[in-house]
């Protein structure tokens, strides 16, 4: 199974998912022109990723803004990732938020409070 890597631009996040390791990252900023069109490829990789996952998968989302057609589609992805976590795999779901975003910080306690996957919220100090 191929792994996706996609550069980031001002307008998708960089995104890495590797098959081999069970690492999925989603960085940057999400406000793509049609976000259902950037997300469909994950999505899909995710139903076939479901099919033979690894032990452990990894979940890496570091968002620093995303619009209202990404939420939809980044929930998408989350519940894909919950079929996982059903069928008695372990996934795990980092949220990284810089310390003065508090937006950042609800989004993510907002998908904590409808996946059942474990989230971690990760506040990242300001550089």
């Amino acid at each position: 199974m191929e792994s996706i890597s996609i550069e980031g631009t001002p307008k998708t996040p960089t995104v890495e998912f590797n098959s081999n390791n069970g690492k999925i990252e989603i960085k940057g900023r999400s406000i793509p022109e049609n976000s259902i069109e950037f997300y469909k490829p994950l999505v899909d990789w995710l139903d076939e990723y479901a099919a033979s996952p690894k032990e452990n998968t990894e979940v890496n989302i570091q968002l620093e803004y995303f619009n209202t057609s990404s939420s939809k589609c980044i929930l998408d992805v989350f519940k894909k990732l919950e079929v996982i976590h059903k069928d008695g795999h372990s996934v795990n779901i980092n949220w990284f938020f810089e310390e003065d975003d508090e937006d950042m910080l609800e989004a993510g306690e907002d998908y904590q409070s409808i996946i059942k996957i474990p989230f971690k919220m990760i506040e990242i100090e300001e550089e």
